[in-house]
């Protein structure tokens, strides 16, 4: 099976898609509402999509292609609240987040579409466990090698990415000890990780022949990478994002990635090597288990730094490239967000410690999503 051609759009365009989580207003657990939701959201007019998730207490929503940080927050803001109107009608919450605190994963159910059953065939219990709640980015790129040098310069940043979003400190009732844990679930599949090192789209189709003459993949759906091609679309697609709980921090995260990837674009800070995959594992680990506060090892020098230390020093090279993008508010969010609390998940934890009562911190997190005021906000 042949890798559709590379589409034509334009570079450093961005595309948004939030999975969110379908919860009772009763003792707001999971519910199985998909349906019933996407039937009166047939009547909305959207500046994107709302599409069904894998199992029926999740659903996801996307924004059309967009070229700056005020329009994703602008669609976004459409579309949420015409998803908090029609799950007002249906006494359903919706609220962001990575994981449910204590949702049981043998409780899910399958969503009726052909893909999800395959997909639940091959995986087993693996994707009811899938009920997870992840933010991809869309990246528009000039060309298929720019995808490819863009994906690799952007590997760079993932454990950043993670420990911003980080807001899955609980699973089935436990703290996990992780900022994300959701990733936990991600990284369960095979085809999982990182994509191979190669540079050239010539390369990366010798690359899918090969894996399509096993039978292992058919399409670049059957990969779980941290960043990925979207040929079809003519973007990379970053996918290692908690949903965040609000859609003000989600613009602001696809924003972030948007100058990040301008100055690697265009600055080329650093140059590309395999050898830059030496410490992406250790990153990535130490951004899910401890968040900013995690280790980052340089891939260049091998010094070790927080996350945190080195988030800052990233920010400061990135100022010249919102202004271009005018994502100046942007940055300033993710900013104050590193002093405020760093994370969602630092803000859960300090929920479950004033509450003990995870059902309160699922509550808050549905008043945060439809954007109405939380004490403590």
């Amino acid at each position: 099976m042949s890798l559709e051609p590379f589409a034509i759009s334009k570079p450093l365009t961005m595309g948004v898609e939030l999975e969110l989580q379908i919860v009772n207003r009763h003792d707001y657990d999971l519910m199985p509402g998909s349906k019933d939701l996407l039937r009166l959201m047939a009547g909305e007019t959207l500046p994107g999509d709302v599409t069904p998730e894998i199992t029926d207490s999740m659903i996801e929503l996307c924004t059309n292609v967009c070229t700056n940080y005020e329009q994703v927050l602008e669609q976004l803001t459409v579309t949420r609240d015409a998803l908090v109107r029609c799950a007002d009608k249906l006494n359903l919450g919706l609220s962001g987040g990575g994981t449910h605190p204590y949702q049981h994963w043998s409780k899910q159910r399958i969503f009726d579409k052909p893909r999800f059953h395959e997909i639940s065939g091959l995986y087993g219990y693996l994707s009811k466990q899938f009920t997870v709640f992840g933010q991809h980015v869309h990246i528009g790129c000039e060309g298929p090698d720019h995808a490819l040098r863009l994906l690799h310069g952007l590997s760079r940043f993932i454990p950043h990415l993670i420990a911003l979003s980080a807001s899955s400190p609980y699973v089935q009732g436990n703290d996990t000890g992780f900022h994300s844990a959701r990733l936990n679930s991600v990284f369960a599949f095979p085809l999982s990780g990182r994509a191979p090192f190669v540079l050239t789209w010539d390369d990366f189709l010798v690359f899918f022949e090969k894996m399509t003459h096993t039978g292992v993949v058919r399409s670049m759906k059957d990969f779980y990478w941290d960043i990925r091609p979207k040929p079809e679309f003519g973007t990379i697609e970053v996918r290692v994002l908690d949903t965040p709980l609000t859609i003000e921090k989600a613009s602001a995260l696809a924003a972030l990635i948007q100058c990040l990837a301008r100055w690697i674009s265009h600055d080329q800070p650093f140059a590309l090597a395999e050898d830059d995959y030496l410490p992406y594992t250790f990153n990535r680990f130490q951004a899910c288990r401890f968040g900013l506060d995690g280790t980052f090892v340089d891939p260049k020098s091998g010094e070790h730094r927080s996350l945190r230390e080195d988030l800052n020093v990233t920010l400061h090279a990135l100022e010249p490239h919102a202004v271009a993008l005018k994502a100046e508010p942007a940055l300033r969010y993710v900013r104050e967000e590193m002093r405020w609390q760093g994370n969602d998940a630092t803000w859960a934890r300090g929920v479950v410690e004033k509450e003990q009562l995870l059902n309160e911190l699922v509550r808050q997190q549905c008043e945060r999503w439809a954007g109405r005021p939380v004490a403590g906000r």
